[in-house]
């Protein structure tokens, strides 16, 4: 095969990705297949007609860019946003208008944690017009201190834990049967006994690995206690580490993501935040900004969808992570400065509380 000016697989000769960049310029703005001629006449190459089409021919054997069924014209795959974003980019820094929104927004919640973590989401959304994700931060230290069961009526009980020493936290459970207030008693105890003074992370650790082990060896107490502090304690880990998001029906407006089941399914996923709480988890210790492009994700869910990921910290210590959910086809030179500077935003407004 004769290459026109494109070598191997990811290497791009110079008029190759400046044809490429004009191409994802172009799609960005215009959502449209973009055809040979308007390369030609963006790009600001002076190329014909057939020699921009060579080079596209090119790309699209290579997986950098793809021809709609229909279209004359071609449009980036994941592998052409992904040369894109690592090679291409020139960032846009935030502009005056963005910065003081954001500004604003922080400073109006400055003596509310919790406000502001909820803020970093909606501001993200509406600065951006994408949805601003947002998960809640762990908390740092917290131990047990004492645990209590209380029977409520068809197979619930109301759990009452105390962290610290002196925050109470109320839960109330439903279980699976019915357990005699002598038996959440004794589970009770026993879970005290276990797990007092220990952090609540690594009760839950213990836990899971007591869980795994053959429950043959415990006695039909301890096995009660296991049960009930399952449902307690890892179950309510998935409600601690919660995910805030704002800002979903702005997907609505992108034709990539109109299509009613696609909508159906993004909205479900977003409701249940399982895989969006996943996709966070794994950027809480990365550096700086991250970017998952299409099916980089790993959850089909989000294959049509980029996210944009920053971790915050305070006290020098990444607590929590935010980030914008959009199509593939989105302003990455503006959206990627507003994730970063909204994360650092987030973390000196939580630093300034002490």
């Amino acid at each position: 095969m004769t290459s026109h000016g494109y070598v191997g697989e990811d290497k791009l000769s110079e008029r190759a990705q400046q044809l490429l960049k004009t191409l994802v310029d172009c799609y960005v703005r215009d959502g449209q297949p973009v055809g040979s001629r308007i390369l030609s006449r963006e790009s600001g190459l002076q190329l014909s007609s057939a020699t921009v089409r060579n080079v596209m021919a090119d790309l699209e054997e290579h997986g950098f860019v793809a021809s709609p069924h229909t279209s004359a014209g071609r449009v980036p795959t994941d592998k052409g946003y992904r040369f894109f974003v690592n090679t291409l980019l020139k960032m846009q820094p935030p502009g005056e208008g963005d910065v003081q929104s954001l500004q604003r927004a922080f400073d109006t919640h400055a003596s509310d944690p919790k406000a502001l973590v909820a803020t970093a989401s909606q501001v993200l959304s509406s600065v951006t017009r994408l949805a601003g994700v947002v998960m809640v931060p762990r908390q740092a230290h917290a131990s047990l201190s004492q645990i209590e069961f209380i029977g409520l009526s068809e197979n619930r009980i109301l759990a009452i834990l105390v962290v610290n020493g002196r925050e109470v936290q109320n839960r109330v459970l439903q279980l699976d049967r019915y357990y005699s207030p002598e038996q959440l008693r004794r589970a009770a105890s026993h879970l005290n006994e276990q797990f007092r003074g220990r952090e609540l992370d690594e009760v839950r650790a213990r836990l899971v690995s007591q869980l795994q082990e053959t429950r043959e060896q415990m006695n039909q107490m301890m096995l009660d206690a296991i049960n009930i502090a399952e449902r307690l304690f890892v179950d309510e880990q998935r409600a601690e580490a919660d995910v805030l998001i704002a800002g979903e029906t702005n997907l609505m407006g992108f034709a990539e993501l109109s299509n009613v089941d696609k909508l159906r399914k993004l909205f479900e996923a977003f409701n249940e935040k399982s895989d969006i709480l996943h996709l966070l988890d794994q950027s809480l210790h990365a550096e700086g900004v991250q970017i998952f492009i299409g099916h980089e994700s790993g959850y089909t869910i989000l294959d049509d969808c980029t996210v944009i990921t920053a971790p915050y910290a305070r006290d020098n210590e990444s607590i929590g992570v935010l980030g914008v959910i959009g199509p593939t086809r989105l302003s990455y030179e503006r959206v990627i400065p507003i994730v970063d500077l909204t994360a650092r935003l987030l973390g000196s407004a939580l630093n300034s509380r002490g």
